[in-house]
């Protein structure tokens, strides 16, 4: 049976979150860039983790994808204008990267040579990782619900304040800690069409389906589900963001099934 949402992901344990990669490359197959000038190419983006980059609409797939890079000891780092180390770098700011031009084709795809990296303290905004702790913990307090699976299906498409690359970052990253489970994107009803989910007598035998809808800023929903009588639901869900950029989050009401 053809699945078309299915994305081949090699993500070892072993690995960092950045290093996980798709090797044969079909979620995102990019040209490869002529390089730059020897000042350097641009791109402004989001830093979700450690070397892994949210683009920004500046960037040559106009705002859609996900990057890794690393720095070496020629990379120049600062943060509102003072030199620091990378390490430095928090998940949710927003970076200006100079690097050669160059992007490989892989998933994610690969910056060439970074040659600075600007940050601005002041714009960060870690609502990646809001989102990402709200998966875990779903994901977390049903054991039941995420064994013996060979599929993980995941709906980030009714989160109304993420990005695309901010949205497919999220996905990524989730499915690098959790790789027992191929992952899968879309809709419960998309997934149910393509056959993954039995969707007359509601089971998903070798998988399990979770969701995310809503916004940090309003209100947010989360749900983990297996079945018509094995899935967990989250509802009116706030949050509210520190100085930092971290985010924490209460939960209204707590529905199980």
């Amino acid at each position: 049976m053809k699945r078309p949402l299915s994305w081949a992901l090699a993500c070892a344990l072993a690995l960092t979150l950045a290093g996980c990669a798709d090797p044969a490359g079909d979620r995102l197959t990019p040209p490869t860039l002529v390089p730059g000038t020897p000042e350097g190419a641009v791109m402004t983006g989001r830093l979700v983790a450690e070397g892994l980059l949210a683009e920004g609409p500046d960037g040559p797939y106009g705002g859609t994808a996900v990057l890794t890079f690393s720095t070496d000891g020629d990379t120049v780092v600062t943060v509102d204008g003072a030199p620091v180390q990378a390490g430095d770098l928090r998940p949710g700011m927003r970076l200006t990267v100079t690097w050669d031009g160059a992007v490989a084709e892989s998933w994610p795809a690969q910056l060439g040579p970074v040659y600075a990296i600007e940050a601005d303290s002041g714009d960060a905004d870690d609502r990646c990782g809001l989102y990402l702790r709200v998966l875990d913990d779903l994901w977390g307090d049903n054991d039941a619900l995420t064994a013996d699976i060979s599929y993980l299906g995941l709906d980030l498409s009714e989160l109304t304040d993420l990005t695309g690359s901010e949205r497919e970052a999220v996905e990524y990253l989730f499915s690098c800690r959790h790789p027992e489970g191929e992952l899968v994107t879309g809709t419960w009803e998309e997934l149910a069409e393509a056959g993954y989910i039995d969707g007359e007598d509601l089971y998903w035998e070798d998988g399990v389906f979770l969701a995310l809808s809503g916004s940090a800023e309003d209100t947010f929903t989360g749900e983990i589900w297996r079945s018509g009588t094995g899935a967990e639901y989250l509802s009116d869900c706030t949050a509210r963001m520190a100085e930092d950029g971290s985010w924490t989050y209460e939960v209204g009401a707590l529905a199980v099934a």
